[in-house]
């Protein structure tokens, strides 16, 4: 049996709860706003007002999308007075979006 075969059989016994939140992850990544909020925290931490800016979208947008994106524990954030500063939060998730990305580029 090869590595694809072997790799394949352990995903066969999903639990309802992993396969939720995998889908949930894809969800996450398949908005082009979202993909680009994170491109950005991948890069470095920001403010909602830095990522505004940078992304030339509303603050409130930016606002909605870090609320989905916190409670997929996609970013995190601190605060620095009445500031908060959010950064991405899972290693596995940024590597999958530069594979994604590369492969775009690649094309």
């Amino acid at each position: 049996m090869d590595d694809f075969e072997n790799e394949n059989d352990l995903t066969q016994d999903l639990d309802s709860e992993t396969i939720f939140i995998v889908s949930q992850t894809f969800k996450a990544l398949g908005d082009p706003t979202r993909i680009r909020i994170l491109n950005l925290l991948f890069k470095k931490e920001c403010s909602v007002n830095e990522i505004a800016d940078s992304l030339n979208i509303r603050q409130s947008t930016v606002s909605h999308q870090l609320r989905f994106l916190k409670n997929l524990r996609l970013v995190k954030y601190r605060r620095e007075g009445t500031t908060l500063y959010y950064s991405h939060d899972d290693a596995h998730v940024m590597l999958l979006l530069q594979q994604m990305i590369d492969h775009a580029c690649h094309s």
